[in-house]
C-alpha cells in the first residue's frame, strides 16, 4: 500500500491534502508521500532542490473555457511539455476561447493552491483529462493537495479515478 513519510503528528496536512490522502487509501494504489518544503513546491523549483528528473514531474492545471457558463477541466501533463490550451483542450470543452484558470478559480474549485494542485480527491463533476505521455511513465510525482507535500505514484491511478479521460495530444513538447 502507501509508504508515507509525512509526519502527521508535527505536520498536519491540511483540509485539501487529508481528502488527497484519503482517496489515496481508499484506491489502495502504492505510493509514496514526499515532504517538500513549501517556498520549494513550484514545478521547476521543486526539481531541482529535490533532484526530481522534470520528466516524471506531473502538473494539474485547471483549464477554463470561456463561455456562459464557464466549463473547467483538470489537466495532467508533465513538467516538460505545456498544455495545449488553445487547440485541444479549447476543442474538448467546445468553447471559442480557453485558457488556464486564475489561482483564485482554482482555489475555489479544487480546495488545492497553485504549487499543490493534484488529481487526486478533485470532485466528480470536474472532468480529469490525463495527457497521454503522462501514462508512458513508470511513476509520476503529483501535487499532494497541499504545498508541502508531493505524490510518487504510478500513473496507473488515473485507471481508478472518476471523470477521467487519456488524450492524445493535451500537451505539447516544450521549444
Amino acid at each position: 500500500m502507501s509508504t508515507e513519510t509525512l509526519d502527521q503528528a508535527n505536520n498536519p496536512p491540511d483540509d485539501a491534502a487529508a481528502k488527497v490522502l484519503a482517496t489515496l487509501q481508499s484506491l489502495g494504489i502504492a505510493h509514496e508521500v514526499m515532504d517538500c518544503d513549501p517556498e520549494l513546491a513550484d514545478t521547476a523549483v521543486f526539481c531541482e532542490h529535490y533532484n526530481i528528473p522534470p520528466e516524471v514531474s506531473a502538473n494539474v492545471i485547471i483549464a477554463a473555457g470561456k463561455s456562459d457558463p464557464r466549463q473547467y477541466a483538470a489537466c495532467v501533463l508533465l513538467a516538460t511539455t505545456r498544455l495545449d490550451v488553445n487547440k485541444c483542450v479549447r476543442k474538448k470543452m467546445g468553447v471559442k476561447k480557453c485558457s488556464f484558470a486564475s489561482a483564485d478559480e482554482t482555489k475555489a474549485l479544487t480546495g488545492m493552491e497553485i504549487g499543490g494542485v493534484t488529481a487526486l480527491g478533485l470532485p466528480e463533476s470536474l472532468p480529469l483529462w490525463i495527457d497521454s505521455k503522462v501514462m508512458q511513465c513508470d511513476y509520476i510525482i503529483l501535487g499532494g493537495g497541499s504545498r508541502s507535500i508531493k505524490i510518487k505514484i504510478s500513473p496507473a491511478v488515473f485507471d481508478l479515478t472518476p471523470s477521467t479521460e487519456i488524450v492524445e495530444g493535451l500537451a505539447l513538447a516544450t521549444d
